[in-house]
């Protein structure tokens, strides 16, 4: 399997904990470059603010975690950022713990600042298929227009999507084997379009690689270099993609699996089937697309329910009592 492998840029700021937990992170716990990258940054945030208030020989405790959360607050952060920041401390402090370093966990009971609850974006199926309208037969158009229908018919993640191999693609029967958080495989599904979009791209791939000199490259999707492409990259053609077919949203490759799975149960798929299909682990992070498909549960209550199906009744005539 193709990985993108994040180098821990290790600044002396840094404890030899903090150190050994993102290893550990990286290693053990096979957690995403883009996952890895934050948790560094928010450890390097929270080094940095103990340092400018002079606490790095101060023990941490719960008042001293409120201080940062509020001078955090003070500097713009959302509420998200900063819950994820008291994640990433949470998980170094149990590290620690499991170390014999520490016995306290002074993240416990410690309010966390409340979320806004939003709703994903989503693309509706009219402007799906706008963006999926790639013109031209070149490898860039057919590679593009592949990771597009590839997205759409599977609901990767963008990691996911670039650590696919070409082995683990199998078009006879339309699935793809994708490596999805904490080392979890599962599999995912092509459909039709996604199948003879793959089926266009592969030879373009071939014919690159073999002109390069690089047969033996693993990745499904490779940059024009011939080199594995990265998550940054595809960031890149969604945009310019969805730039070309005239959508005014804001589109990410993450759009795409949000839109995913609002269709999919917009058409009545049970939500234990979409939680299978996108990888999570908690039913409560699927619940979220219930809300956004509120129109299909409508019209599959209208379908279902015998009053809603039966015509209006007639109103009641004034001399009826």
């Amino acid at each position: 399997m193709a990985t993108e492998k994040h180098e821990l840029n290790v600044a002396p700021a840094l404890s030899d904990s903090s150190v050994r937990f993102l290893e550990y992170l990286r290693a053990v716990r096979s957690m995403s470059p883009q996952t890895l990258r934050s948790y560094e940054t928010d450890l390097r945030t929270f080094t940095a603010w103990r340092a400018a208030s002079a606490l790095e020989d101060v023990p941490e405790d719960r008042e001293m975690l409120r201080a940062f959360v509020a001078a955090e607050s003070r500097a713009g952060k959302s509420a998200r950022s900063i819950s994820r920041a008291l994640s990433a401390l949470s998980g170094l402090f149990r590290f620690e713990q499991r170390m014999g370093l520490r016995e306290n966990m002074p993240t416990e009971s410690l309010r966390r600042p409340k979320q806004r609850k939003s709703l994903p974006e989503v693309l509706d199926q009219k402007e799906i298929e706008q963006v999926l309208c790639v013109k031209g037969n070149g490898l860039r158009a057919r590679r593009d227009k592949a990771i597009l229908e590839m997205l759409y018919s599977t609901g990767c993640r963008v990691g996911e999507l670039c650590g696919i191999a070409l082995r683990e693609v199998d078009m006879r029967r339309g699935r793809v084997v994708v490596h999805g958080k904490g080392g979890k495989d599962r599999v995912v599904f092509l459909g039709a379009p996604a199948r003879e979009a793959l089926a266009a791209y592969l030879p373009c791939r071939e014919a690159l690689l073999s002109r390069l000199g690089k047969q033996g490259i693993t990745p499904l999707f490779v940059n024009l270099r011939g080199g594995t492409l990265s998550s940054r990259g595809v960031f890149g053609i969604v945009e310019k993609r969805c730039n070309e077919a005239g959508i005014s949203k804001r589109v990410t490759p993450h759009t795409f699996r949000h839109s995913f799975a609002t269709h999919v149960l917009d058409e009545g798929a049970d939500i234990r089937v979409v939680q299978e299909l996108l990888g999570h682990s908690r039913p409560s992070t699927t619940q979220v697309y219930t809300h956004v498909g509120i129109a299909g549960l409508k019209r599959i209550y209208s379908k279902a329910h015998p009053h809603a199906r039966s015509a209006r009744r007639p109103e009641p005539q004034e001399n009826e009592k």
